[in-house]
């Protein structure tokens, strides 16, 4: 483990640096919606990733949303997003965020788009337009980036490895769950998961490719003897067997490259769109920094946090960075503040344990948060997304 824990960061590494890691985001907002309930008064601190679920919190009304990443490519999708949603009508927005390419690219970035822009995405998307433009070459955008060339990937082996387009079409079209299982069950079960996939699932770079780093995956195998590429193979079967597939854009977008106007994300459909051009758009804004070096600039109380899984990176990597966080965020919490997270494992005891002052004393995490068990594991069980071992939802009482 000596050897192979350094071997492992130095992959993860080079896969992720000076790369757009995610393309669309892979939490279901549905969720994160309902368990924070947030209304006008609210101030949201959230992980930027794909800027997809910060547009669905924004037709919240929270009066501001404040979306954070250390990653400035991650910032530049989402200001690109709101320069698309300020610009262009829904039918233009569609082609680019919702089809993943557009004919005209290049004319609408020049004259309505590049001027919104901060310097930093200005000379990114000069750069990296093409994942918008190119039709001959991968011919999406979600088919870009980190996540997006897995996603190409997996296109290629079910089309021309084991030829099942077919028969995964004819599971995106089915209209109930009964339907859904006969598929899997009887054309795709036996099919998916060759030796050579399972191979591949158990190795660092496969899984540093799929944005898992070490620490989550050593939480993945502790909950999870069996191995990696059983947990796949059981949240695959999941997910296309007991959930249903008609409004489930997430894995859809990754299966065939694009969502369809009666399933993707909310930020895309039309009435959506027209609330976002409204003004609610003009609430979100985007900081290249992390969330503790953002709170310590912050002076106005926070009263939502949205953390995804980055805790996971985190404890297993630099435990005195997730402290601090910790303490940066009950520094800068309003009273009562909800903080939302989710986790590779089934539990997040390192959070518990973590050390903090409040008013000179020293605290456990863990003894001033107040855990909403019950909804987050009802709400667990409907997750659309179906890949994480734990989801998380708990108020601040200092």
């Amino acid at each position: 483990m000596g050897l192979l824990t350094p071997l492992s960061r130095a992959s993860f590494n080079l896969v992720h640096r000076h790369r757009l890691v995610y393309n669309t985001c892979w939490e279901d907002p549905r969720l994160d919606r309902e368990a924070l309930t947030l209304g006008p008064e609210d101030s949201v601190v959230v992980i930027t990733s794909a800027g997809c679920n910060v547009l669905d919190y924004a037709l919240d009304a929270p009066a501001r949303l404040y979306a954070v990443d250390l990653n400035p490519r991650q910032n530049a999708l989402l200001e690109l997003k709101q320069a698309g949603i300020r610009a262009l009508d829904h039918a233009d927005f569609f082609r680019l965020f919702g089809r993943g390419h557009h004919p005209e690219w290049q004319e609408l970035y020049r004259s309505r788009l590049r001027e919104q822009l901060s310097p930093w995405a200005a000379r990114y998307w000069d750069l990296h337009g093409k994942f918008f433009g190119d039709r001959g070459g991968r011919g999406s955008f979600y088919f870009h980036g980190t996540t997006g060339l897995v996603a190409w990937a997996i296109k290629a082996y079910l089309d021309r490895v084991i030829k099942v387009r077919d028969d995964v079409q004819a599971l995106l079209q089915a209209s109930t769950l009964d339907a859904q299982r006969e598929i899997y069950d009887r054309r795709l079960r036996q099919r998916l998961f060759q030796p050579l996939v399972r191979w591949l699932l158990q190795r660092d770079l496969t899984l540093s490719l799929l944005s898992v780093p070490r620490p989550q995956r050593e939480h993945l195998e502790r909950d999870h003897p069996s191995g990696i590429a059983d947990f796949v193979a059981q949240r695959v079967e999941e997910v296309f067997t007991r959930l249903p597939l008609a409004d489930n854009y997430f894995w859809r977008v990754y299966l065939q490259g694009h969502y369809d106007p009666e399933c993707c994300p909310e930020y895309l459909k039309p009435e959506s769109f027209a609330r976002l051009k409204a003004g609610l758009v003009d609430r979100v804004s985007t900081h290249t920094t992390s969330v503790e070096h953002f709170l310590r600039g912050h002076s106005s109380p926070v009263s939502a946090f949205v953390l995804l899984d980055h805790m996971d990176w985190l404890c297993g990597t630099d435990l005195p960075a997730l402290r601090d966080e910790w303490q940066a965020i009950l520094d800068h919490a309003a009273p009562g503040a909800r903080v939302l997270w989710r986790s590779g494992g089934s539990h997040t005891e390192f959070v518990d344990t973590l050390a903090v002052r409040i008013r000179g004393r020293r605290r456990r995490v863990g003894d001033l948060l107040v855990y909403a068990h019950e909804l987050t594991s009802q709400l667990h069980a409907v997750d659309r997304v179906h890949t994480y071992g734990s989801f998380h939802l708990a108020e601040l009482t200092c």
